[in-house]
């Protein structure tokens, strides 16, 4: 058994778990009354969506290159680029929301009586129940390409 294999899975797969959890809080926070707090509250989560994100890719690359199946395993797997797809499209569908919450927070920092636009809730709604759905994909992708799929 390969130990750093074991720990880079573990790791791997508690961070994916943790981006899960982030874009849970994040839709159930954009559905309450968006007080300072909340912003506030929402700018914070959506910084640990970012750095857990940038581990997430850390790990897997790790998991590539010391990983027990060789990089050629993944390389040449179409599953795997796919996962890899939907992660970056994930990805980019967050920026939408991030600049939005930074910019709510801003404005609520400086003015106590802020209150978010119908419209661009509703934006950032829909750009967060799209990654929802997206981020769906990659456990699907991941368990079909543990089971040889793709090869």
């Amino acid at each position: 058994m390969d130990t750093t294999e074991l720990i880079l899975a573990i790791l791997h797969h508690l961070l994916v778990f943790s981006l899960a959890g982030i874009i849970a809080a994040e839709f159930v926070l954009i559905r309450n009354e968006m007080t300072a707090s909340t912003i506030r509250r929402l700018a914070r989560i959506d910084r640990h969506y970012g750095m857990i994100a940038a581990l997430v890719i850390v790990v897997g690359i790790g998991r590539v290159v010391w990983g027990l199946k060789g990089w050629e395993f993944y390389i040449y797997n179409w599953v795997f680029w796919a996962k890899m797809i939907a992660f970056l499209v994930v990805g980019l569908l967050s920026i939408g929301p991030t600049m939005r919450f930074i910019s709510w927070s801003n404005q609520a920092g400086q003015n106590p009586a802020f209150a978010v636009p119908a419209a661009e809730l509703a934006s950032v709604k829909s750009y967060i129940r799209a990654q929802a759905g997206i981020f769906l994909l990659i456990p699907i992708f991941a368990a079909a390409m543990v089971r040889g799929y793709g090869l």
